[in-house]
């Protein structure tokens, strides 16, 4: 018998679609929807593995060219005067009086600096009086010797009128003596004047020196002492004064690095900049290179010296500069841009999208490999390149011989390059 209550309730179960073939249809739906999005996902995976980036690469190129190509070095180092001195004083004492300041002009034999010179003076007196006495020592001596000397001349005369009998041999064997010392006395007596004139002569040449004078025509460059200071001029003689002979012709002294001396050599032409004038070039041309090296923090470098014209007085010594030496020029040259001689094609694609592969091995994901190159090749033997162009959108490589460069071209000497080709320089991935 069917339950009266229970009609309701299917009625609202039938309306909700919560009996059986209702449940059984929405089933069906939801999976048949799972399905269509599973499709279209491998779909898109199927589609974004097989598609080969590797081949979609957009190439640069820039032109071969002829024009003048300029080989340079770059050094950097100090301008320094062509002749500087160094002015110091041998003596001790108090400085009385400074007679010129920076910057000044001065003469040979001009007076920079005088010393006080009371205790100097005082010495050369002592030194006069000493050298005095020593002469009245010889004037002694000599007086002794011609005293000696009669009496030996008396004692023989006696001798010769007694008949030998008297003076005894003894007493002329004394007298003899006597006149000996008196002779050895004479020597020494010289010998202190000879000593006594050369302290004479010390004390006056310092007395001489105590007056500070340029030994060159220049400019006073350092002043290092005041009036009222103290110099001790004991093992080493203080310097007080730096003079530069003439600022109107300045020396460049450069390190040139061990990889580039081979090119440098006297003769050769070069310009340079310093901080203090960064808009304005100077010539300046290279008259030594040193053999000898020096090393600093371990790099290997050669000293170079430069001419510099400084008429103008606008360069100062200690200045910093940064030369460029022309070590070689090339007229005429047919030129190729360095970045195409280093420039090495894309690897070719793999296969191994290709036929075989498990379906699994072609879902999982893989990087992109659209930026892959070959390593560059060995350049051979020196001077011996390769570059490529162009050809129908395919690479072509050519053979070349290279000689000079300066850094972004070189000079082609032997190859199947003509002015006006392009070369490739890069490859780019294209977007």
């Amino acid at each position: 018998m069917t339950d009266p209550a229970s009609a309701p309730r299917r009625d609202v179960a039938a309306a909700l679609g919560l009996d059986g073939p209702s449940r059984r249809r929405s089933r069906l739906v939801r999976w048949a929807v799972r399905g269509a999005v599973v499709a279209a996902l491998a779909i898109a995976v199927l589609a974004w593995l097989t598609w080969d980036r590797g081949e979609a690469v957009r190439y640069e190129t820039a032109p071969v060219r002829r024009g003048n190509l300029t080989v340079t070095v770059t050094a950097t180092g100090t301008l320094q005067p062509t002749n500087q001195v160094e002015v110091g004083i041998e003596v001790s004492g108090t400085i009385r009086s400074v007679e010129v300041d920076y910057n000044d002009r001065v003469e040979v034999g001009q007076v920079l600096a005088r010393l006080d010179t009371t205790k100097l003076e005082a010495q050369v007196q002592q030194s006069e009086a000493a050298l005095a006495a020593a002469q009245a020592r010889v004037l002694q001596a000599q007086a002794s010797v011609e005293e000696a000397k009669a009496r030996l001349s008396r004692l023989a005369r006696v001798r010769e009128l007694s008949g030998g009998r008297v003076p005894s041999q003894d007493e002329m064997d004394s007298a003899r003596a006597n006149l000996a010392r008196a002779r050895a006395d004479e020597a020494s007596a010289k010998a202190a004047v000879a000593q006594a004139r050369a302290t004479l002569d010390a004390d006056r040449t310092n007395l001489e020196k105590a007056v500070i004078r340029s030994p060159i025509n220049g400019v006073v460059l350092t002043r290092a002492v005041e009036p009222g200071q103290t110099v001790a001029a004991t093992f080493q003689a203080p310097v007080l004064f730096v003079l530069a002979e003439d600022l109107a012709k300045m020396e460049l002294h450069v390190d040139v690095d061990e990889a580039d001396v081979g090119q440098v050599r006297a003769g050769q032409e070069a310009t340079f900049t310093v901080d203090a004038y960064p808009d304005r070039t100077f010539p300046a041309r290279i008259t030594r290179v040193n053999y000898g090296s020096e090393t600093t923090d371990g790099v290997v470098t050669y000293p170079a010296v430069l001419e510099v014209d400084n008429a103008d007085l606008t360069l100062r010594p200690g200045m910093t500069a940064t030369a460029t030496i022309t070590v070689d020029q090339v007229e005429n040259a047919l030129l190729v841009p360095n970045a195409a001689l280093r420039f090495a094609p894309p690897a070719a694609p793999t296969s191994e999208r290709s036929g075989g592969g498990s379906l699994i091995g072609r879902l999982l994901p893989r990087p992109p490999r659209s930026g892959a190159r070959r390593p560059a090749e060995p350049e051979g033997t020196a001077g011996q390149r390769r570059v490529f162009t162009l050809r129908d959108g395919r690479l072509e490589e050519i053979p070349v011989t290279i000689g000079a460069t300066d850094g972004v071209s070189s000079q082609v000497l032997a190859g199947a390059l003509e002015p006006g080709m392009v070369v490739v320089v890069d490859a780019v991935a294209a977007e």
